[in-house]
């Protein structure tokens, strides 16, 4: 080969080289391209979603480990931070028949044998039940909230068809106390009735849920109501109680309790079952609220409120004037005293006697529409205003009231509402005239809504002396709580019935503030139906059933809640007592 054919052989080989060369450096040039492209895609993607993140509510602020430290449900407790309600993790007894393989012989020893080893470990165990479920061979429950020691027990039987699932439980410390307030979870990690319900999904959030929700309740009060109310039930025979304790200036409820109660650590689905029967036997439920959810007409508690309608609208100036009490003629019908009073009564002795003759001429005197506008301002025309679900709806007289219609609501008959209706309109009778919506949730130091003016501040002034003095002088005395300055009027009104009112079935109620000179709390204490019994002296009616209640109750809980006796001061009454022969 010549020389110059060599040298255009290389001379081709370098041009080959450098041609390769290129090709590969600009492969190289994008794959680097193609990386840098996927890797601004990816960090493009991540931006947006963090910005997405940012801007929206679904940002995850726990981390997995600290989600798995919270508890699965969040803890109530009442304002001093008692536990009310808690979650923690637990056993269960549940019979899985399947456990063993055949399912036509799961137990190694009879049903019986097994119901009554099992009886030994959990004495509250149905025997008869149980066995029922072994026999069946369907998987179920066959006993809840099992202890360490006691599925240690259960496991040594040698039954492998009877498993411990580890479950979360909820518990309320407190056992039946609160337990209206309260609710209870289902099986199925639900809240029902009470502020379970109402709180449910602020309870599971995962980012809240480590923090407690403080109720509005005191506990030590909350004790005190249920026992003295449990007492008055029981001394009356009366066929159920209810009560509450609200603070006039907030409208937060520092006590609530319905009697018969129930154990919210105890309620199954044999429970609701058992409360379903009752209901269509027209019977009350233990867990039904006769607080919030039950209305009665509460007779003469609505004088006061009757007269303070009056004051206000100035139809009532002069406390000296005396109505006619003899009994008031209207059509065919006639409204009656239950006793002789007196011929002639002003309206401190109105009050302090409790006549209905009077109280409805003062109302006929008001006219239906003043006084229906003002038993629409204090929320009577409408369901309680609380958190509970459970509100009864009132017994509304409609939108015109005749005059016979207008005159009974004067003294409390032919409008039925709850306890808690009357709680807050004697908490705006008695605070200077403003009402407040009832909450069962802790306020802080100016959190108390601003309410509604209802009544004028000298009219609610005028109130506090006239309720003062029925518990002094009237009805109201077997609540005067020496030192408390209690004031109150009494209520006995008759239960309607299919052929009219049932002269022997009554609602007692006491309606109570104090300390009448500067108010704080209002209570009401009511009994459903109390007998006439020797701790009753053989009446029935509230000044000597319900009034009762509150005057032992006061002592009890005005400590706790921040008032104490004091026997050196008192409302002044020195202008109305002449009124009344004192």
């Amino acid at each position: 080969m010549s020389v110059m054919a060599v040298r255009t052989a290389i001379s081709h080989s370098r041009v080959n080289l450098g041609n390769m060369r290129q090709q590969l450096l600009d492969d190289a040039r994008m794959r680097v391209l193609w990386v840098a492209l996927i890797f601004a895609l990816i960090a493009s993607a991540a931006l947006v979603r963090i910005a997405y993140l940012g801007l929206s509510d679904q940002v995850v602020r726990t981390t997995s480990l600290e989600e798995a430290l919270l508890p699965p449900r969040g803890e109530l407790t009442d304002r001093n931070g008692t536990p009310l309600a808690r979650a923690f993790p637990a056993y269960a007894l549940w019979y899985n028949p399947k456990a063993m393989g055949d399912p036509d012989n799961p137990l190694v020893k009879s049903p019986r044998e097994v119901a009554l080893k099992l009886k030994d470990i959990f004495p509250s165990i149905n025997v008869e039940s149980t066995i029922d479920k072994l026999a069946a061979g369907r998987p179920s429950y066959l006993q809840r909230r099992v202890l360490p020691e006691d599925a240690n027990k259960v496991m040594a039987l040698g039954e492998l068809a009877l498993e411990l699932p580890r479950e979360t439980d909820r518990h309320y410390p407190q056992g039946s106390m609160g337990a209206h307030i309260l609710g209870y979870v289902d099986r199925e990690g639900q809240g029902k009735i009470g502020m379970e319900q109402v709180l449910d999904k602020r309870l599971m959030d995962p980012v809240m849920r480590g923090e407690p929700v403080a109720l509005s309740i005191d506990l030590r009060a909350q004790g005190a109501l249920e026992d003295e109310l449990r007492r008055g039930m029981l001394a009356t025979n009366a066929m159920g109680a209810a009560g509450i304790v609200l603070d006039v200036d907030t409208g937060e409820v520092m006590a609530l309790a319905s009697l018969p109660e129930f154990d919210p650590n105890k309620v199954n689905a044999e429970d609701l079952l058992q409360s379903e029967a009752m209901r269509e036997r027209g019977e009350t439920p233990r867990s039904f609220n006769r607080v919030t959810n039950q209305v009665y007409e509460l007779g003469s508690t609505f004088k006061p409120l009757t007269v303070a309608a009056a004051i206000d609208a100035g139809v009532v100036r002069d406390f000296g004037r005396r109505y006619d009490a003899s009994p008031v003629e209207v059509g065919r019908f006639s409204i009656k005293d239950s006793h002789f009073i007196g011929h002639h009564l002003n309206v401190a002795e109105t009050l302090i006697h409790s006549s209905n003759t009077t109280t409805a001429r003062i109302a006929d005197e008001l006219g239906a529409e003043k006084l229906r506008r003002s038993m629409m301002d204090l929320g009577m025309n409408e369901r309680p205003y609380i958190e509970l679900p459970a509100r009864g709806h009132p017994i509304w007289p409609g939108e015109k009231w005749p005059r016979l219609r207008n005159m009974t609501v004067g003294y409390g008959h032919g409008i039925a509402v709850t306890p808690l209706h009357l709680a807050s309109a004697y908490a705006a009778m008695v605070n200077g005239g403003v009402w407040r919506p009832a909450t069962l949730h802790k306020l802080e130091a100016g959190e108390a809504p601003k309410g509604r003016r209802v009544f004028k501040a000298s009219t609610s002034s005028r109130m506090r002396q006239l309720l003062r003095m029925i518990a002094i002088y009237g009805t109201g005395k077997n609540a005067d709580a020496p030192g408390f300055r209690v004031g109150g009027k009494t209520g006995s009104a008759e239960k309607p019935g299919s052929g009219g009112y049932r002269k022997t079935s009554l609602v007692s109620t006491f309606a109570a503030a104090f300390p009448m000179d500067k108010p704080r709390y209002v209570v009401i204490a009511m009994l459903d139906e109390p007998k006439g019994t020797t701790a009753s002296s053989y009446q029935r009616t509230a000044a000597w059933n319900a009034a009762p209640i509150v005057g032992n109750l006061i002592p009890r809980i005005g400590p706790v809640l921040g008032v104490r006796p004091d026997s050196t001061r008192d409302i002044d009454i020195s202008d109305l007592k002449p009124l009344i022969g004192g």
